[in-house]
């Protein structure tokens, strides 16, 4: 992924043992930003030598693409996300699923993006650093190709390529669809923690009743971690009603609550089928899953 740069000049990112607590987006502050539907605290646990070392200047580079969780990805969540810990991760995630992908995906400024925002002000204020944001597109070729930089230190930085991204990545249709046929190639979608963004970015446009195939060959599993493989099999996608229901009685969805995000999002909420052709799972696994 890094070419000819050396290892040693690189410092893997501990989400678990490796973060530093800053501060804390209180409980409050949530609720009024997710107009209620969130109602705890999001601590800000960040990596540990990111906030401990005084650097002369942080070069945050990103590709702003549309993102279920923070309605376009880069800018601070590769602070928040990329560089954050545990139990920010999870909370985060929950917070922005109970809000529903229909409130996030593709918009400029989310429930989740604006606590974001809120403790970047608070807390971030002595990194000194500069977003560079790009944004491609496919030509008529249909090759991958840069279609804006955009580069500063604030949040205009951010919109600015949000916008450009939002014109040129998201497709708007006339009316919703009753069958999607989505394929995932093989050697880069193993898990359904991945594949179910054909579910993520679909969701808007699939009509009710109608029907979402995801054929993908390379699936083999369904969660990254084997915690949470083993949480998908034990709770399955079963909507946000019953898996927010489901979070506050366990502790193992609590504990993983990043999986039960996942849950929340991968789900149809019971408007259309989705019917999954994996290479490595069984019919009765997908099935047992819903």
């Amino acid at each position: 992924m890094f070419g000819s740069i050396p290892e040693e000049r690189i410092h893997a990112h501990d989400w678990r043992h490796g973060v530093t607590r800053v501060g804390m987006i209180p409980a409050d502050k949530v609720a009024e930003l997710t107009s209620g539907k969130a109602d705890w605290a999001i601590p800000i646990d960040l990596n540990t030598f990111l906030m401990d070392e005084q650097w002369d200047l942080i070069i945050n580079v990103g590709h702003v693409v549309p993102h279920e969780v923070l309605g376009f990805a880069n800018h601070n969540k590769n602070y928040f996300i990329g560089l954050g810990g545990k139990e920010t991760i999870c909370s985060s995630h929950m917070a922005a699923a109970v809000c529903g992908i229909e409130n996030n995906l593709g918009k400029l400024l989310t429930p989740l993006r604006a606590c974001f925002n809120w403790a970047e002000e608070q807390f971030l204020d002595r990194l000194p650093d500069v977003f560079m944001q790009v944004v491609m597109h496919r030509d008529e070729e249909g090759r991958l190709v840069h279609s804006g930089v955009y580069v500063g230190d604030d949040l205009e930085t951010y919109l600015m390529a949000a916008r450009r991204s939002r014109l040129q990545n998201v497709a708007a249709l006339e009316a919703p669809v009753r069958k999607v046929v989505a394929v995932m190639q093989k050697d880069e979608f193993r898990t359904t923690w991945v594949a179910n963004k054909a579910i993520y970015r679909t969701r808007m446009a699939m009509a009710d009743g109608g029907e979402l195939l995801v054929i993908a060959p390379g699936v083999e599993r369904f969660g990254e971690q084997t915690e949470v493989d083993a949480l998908i099999r034990k709770y399955g996608y079963c909507g946000t009603e019953r898996v927010l229901q489901l979070y506050r009685q366990n502790l193992d969805l609590q504990d993983l609550a990043h999986g039960a995000a996942h849950l929340i999002h991968g789900s149809s909420e019971g408007r259309f089928m989705i019917t999954y052709a994996p290479g490595g799972l069984t019919r009765s696994e997908i099935e047992g899953v819903h």
